[in-house]
């Protein structure tokens, strides 16, 4: 399948989007300090994508719609399914995600295929955190990871949190 790269400015930085066939198979931040993009995105998805981010940013979107698909082995995918079904302003320990998985003993396999994420913000995995309340290994960024949670937690609770 052909790729077809879009990149779009956020306030958490610039990010890569990546459509494969007819999903979204990437959401990436890039660690330049790029400030003008170019945001003409050149297929209906990249830019309902794009449109759909700009919305989570201004606090109107929750809940993505686009298509996508990453691939990964079948404990991977369970791990993202899981990751989605964390709710908008809420944080869980990768414990507690392992627990979910139904197996407390895959806590370090639940967190390497949470970091191996490739679709960020849409599979949040932004939103789990150490089981001590800190902020733990992102991709993106601590500071990118802060960033989103408190902008969740601004939108969904009216406040901002604190780490």
């Amino acid at each position: 399948m052909k790729e077809i790269v879009a990149f779009i400015s956020s306030p958490v930085g610039t990010i890569k989007l990546v459509q494969n066939g007819d999903s979204i198979s990437t959401i990436h931040f890039m660690d330049d300090a790029a400030t003008d993009v170019d945001t003409n995105v050149s297929t209906p998805l990249l830019q309902e994508c794009a449109l759909q981010l700009a919305a989570y940013f201004k606090g109107t979107l929750n809940h993505f719609t686009f298509p996508m698909a990453q691939s990964g082995t079948d404990f991977q995918q369970r791990v993202w399914t899981q990751l989605q079904a964390i709710a908008f302003g809420k944080t869980i320990n990768y414990n507690q995600l392992a627990i979910q998985l139904g197996d407390a003993k895959c806590i370090r396999a639940a967190g390497t295929a949470n970091g191996r994420n490739n679709i960020a913000i849409i599979v949040p995995c932004h939103r789990v955190i150490g089981s001590d309340g800190s902020l733990t290994g992102y991709a993106g960024g601590l500071w990118r990871k802060q960033w989103l949670l408190e902008h969740e937690a601004k939108f969904a609770h009216g406040v901002q949190m604190l780490f």
